[in-house]
């Protein structure tokens, strides 16, 4: 899907400039038109030609680098030293490379957020403007060390929700694929024994040698149907219609929407609580917030909080209309701009729900586990009860 570059105004006549996918100019300017953005031009944006498939860099990577670098400028060590030191000391030769390049930018003039800006694959807008703030207020190591705090604490939620899906994901394939290695491989030894008994087999035992008949004759067509679908469906979730119902769904989802909207609230209050502590505008830290929210649903909420503020209206009202933020939280972010301390009460927000997510995790767990087991005893001993039942009758009649 092709990405546009566009320029217009709010409501209100505030500047907004950006870039989005879109599958035409068409589609694009409906979008902006729903969000109440007055479109003044919209460019396609060219092609990159280092485009890789990932850039081989962890996120926790890049966290330790910026508490390094962070240790060092408060150390009173010059800049390009630091990141030469930087350059040569880290392990990851991607890393080491990109570091090299960032500080030759900067000894070639450019600041040091114009040249991390350079790498938009490893520093994304939040790191480049959180640092272009620390910049020009003249506290970079401060802000080098809230960002660094920001990312060890983003990373640390994101293994959080990854690590609880984990356990359930890899007991499913082995149920699966044990169901699946019984009726290709067990069940057909079965079924050429009950073929010599000359005997009316049980319903049950019918039922599974007609499964394990139906999977050997189409194994080919299962497994071309499961990639196939599986395709489709990463295609779909790709398209804007198919993101969004797909944000959705997660979010009703039972047990595990709960975990997602939890996990959705502590990384958008984290993330606009650390830029706002930056010194970034309002309306750019929203801007933010919304492209780096993870849930399109989420990000929707924030943008149209971003047009309410642009026309003098509170963040409060929009966010609490989507639905999407539990009462507790647009609560408390009201009295943050009553008060003065928005900063403040989106961080502790964001801490409160780091112990929720903990919660959640455990909740998770907890609940899909004995879930999981008793579909594996159902389905497995359902299997073997019905392969043994022929010899019962026979052992009954003997």
């Amino acid at each position: 899907m092709p990405v546009f570059e566009y320029k217009g105004k709010t409501l209100a006549g505030a500047a907004v400039q950006g870039q989005l996918k879109a599958n035409s100019k068409a589609d694009l300017e409906r979008v902006l038109r729903q969000n109440r953005i007055l479109v003044t031009s919209i460019s396609k944006k060219a092609p990159e030609l280092d485009i890789k498939f990932g850039t081989g860099i962890k996120k926790i990577e890049i966290s330790r680098f910026t508490r390094q670098f962070a240790t060092m400028i408060g150390a009173g060590l010059p800049m390009v030293q630091c990141l030469d030191i930087l350059s040569q000391q880290t392990e990851n030769k991607a890393l080491s490379k990109i570091v090299g390049q960032v500080k030759d930018g900067v000894q070639g003039g450019a600041t040091l957020s114009d040249a991390l800006a350079r790498h938009p694959k490893v520093f994304d807008t939040l790191y480049t403007n959180m640092v272009e703030a620390g910049e020009i207020g003249g506290a970079l190591d401060a802000i080098l060390n809230r960002l660094a705090a920001y990312r060890e604490k983003a990373d640390k939620l994101i293994r959080k929700v990854k690590g609880a899906m984990v356990y359930p994901s890899v007991i499913v394939v082995v149920a699966g694929g044990g169901t699946i290695g019984m009726l290709a491989f067990i069940v057909p030894v079965f079924a050429q024994m009950f073929g010599g008994l000359y005997a009316e087999l049980p319903g049950p035992t019918k039922i599974v040698l007609m499964l394990s008949h139906f999977l050997q004759d189409n194994m080919l067509y299962l497994v071309l149907g499961s990639i196939g679908l599986t395709s489709g469906t990463l295609w779909w979730r790709k398209t804007p219609s198919g993101a969004l119902l797909w944000d959705k769904g997660m979010l009703i989802m039972p047990v595990i929407g709960n975990l997602v909207r939890k996990s959705a609230v502590a990384r958008f209050t984290r993330t606009l609580g650390t830029l706002l502590a930056s010194g970034v505008s309002i309306i750019e830290a929203m801007e933010i917030t919304a492209k780096t929210s993870g849930n399109l649903v989420i990000g929707n909420a924030i943008n149209k909080s971003t047009l309410a503020i642009a026309e003098g209206d509170t963040i409060t009202g929009p966010l609490r209309e989507s639905g999407v933020f539990p009462p507790m939280v647009t609560q408390m972010i009201s009295v943050g701009e009553k008060t003065g301390g928005l900063d403040e009460m989106l961080n502790k927000i964001a801490d409160f729900y780091d112990d929720e997510v903990d919660d959640a995790v455990a909740a998770l767990t907890s609940v899909i586990e004995p879930i999981i087991i008793v579909f594996m005893g159902v389905v497995i001993g359902g299997i073997l009860i019905a392969m043994y039942l022929p010899m019962f009758d026979i052992i009954g009649k003997i």
